[in-house]
């Protein structure tokens, strides 16, 4: 009995050495991959071009806006959503959820149709002289289309869990529900918020398929991140190694942001 055991756990030892090592093989050689093909100096020599300057600080300032619309708009309307049962809800949450598994270019594709030139809406934006696609306005709707439900997922599941007796007690005290909202419920749920927030931030700047459907890839004009390591792939190989190295560099700092704010509170990212 004692040897079948000795030899059961041996077997489950191999079998997880086995596994762990193969998942994170497979999914960290093509990112060590990434710094074998370039050194100190050339990422700094493409990092310094203008091109790569410019799809830089544009990625930055989209990611931001988005992210802020995001919070502005999301927070509300995530905890209106977990307190109030209203018809349709069950639909609203599968609208929130969509964009995680549509295809980005379909979401670009669909915004096209209803924001640019011809569309729904941008044909009568356009007799104003109000143009849409292929804009920098372009690139931020984008964004904010594909990141939202990593915030507002959070959002909710945080404002759901949060015990309503605190919200109770400050009404029944006489305090206003945005004195009890700004005091009580954020304050409660920040930490787990600001995970989602970050998140949010790191899917709006490593957006592409609906970006360049609905945005184009035009230097210096909504050109992003990711849309200059498409265009360096023609000719500067270099450049979309660099590119690509501090997005990972980014993404990494993010996660292991999300992974301190998860800790510290218990939540799940």
């Amino acid at each position: 009995m004692a040897t079948h055991f000795r030899i059961s756990k041996s077997l489950a030892l191999v079998v997880a050495v086995t596994s762990i090592g193969l998942v994170v093989a497979y999914l960290a050689l093509p990112i060590i991959a990434l710094f074998f093909h370039t050194n100190p100096e050339q990422f700094i020599s493409s990092l310094t071009e203008p091109k790569v300057i410019d799809a830089i600080v544009l990625s930055l300032i989209t990611s931001t806006i988005a992210m802020g619309v995001i919070v502005l708009v999301g927070t509300p309307a995530a905890y209106f959503h977990s307190r109030m049962d209203y018809p349709g809800k069950s639909i609203v949450d599968i609208l929130i959820d969509l964009p995680l598994v549509l295809p980005p270019a379909v979401a670009g594709l669909a915004l096209l149709l209803l924001y640019g030139r011809m569309g729904l809406i941008g044909q009568y934006l356009h007799i104003f002289g109000i143009d849409i696609g292929f804009t920098i306005i372009a690139v931020i709707m984008a964004q904010i289309f594909v990141a939202s439900p990593f915030y507002l997922r959070q959002a909710k599941a945080l404002f759901r869990q949060l015990d309503p007796s605190y919200e109770q007690t400050a009404r029944s005290l006489g305090a206003s529900p945005l004195f009890v909202f700004a005091t009580i419920v954020l304050p409660l749920t920040f930490e787990g918020l600001l995970s989602g927030l970050v998140m949010t931030f790191a899917r709006a700047l490593g957006e592409f398929g609906a970006t360049i459907m609905v945005a184009g890839n035009l230097p210096g004009v909504t050109q992003t991140m990711p849309l200059a390591i498409y265009g360096a792939m023609q000719g500067d190989f270099n450049t979309a190694i660099t590119i690509s190295i501090l997005l990972v560099l980014i993404s990494f700092g993010i996660m292991a942001i999300i992974s301190i704010l998860t800790k510290r509170r218990g939540l799940i990212a």
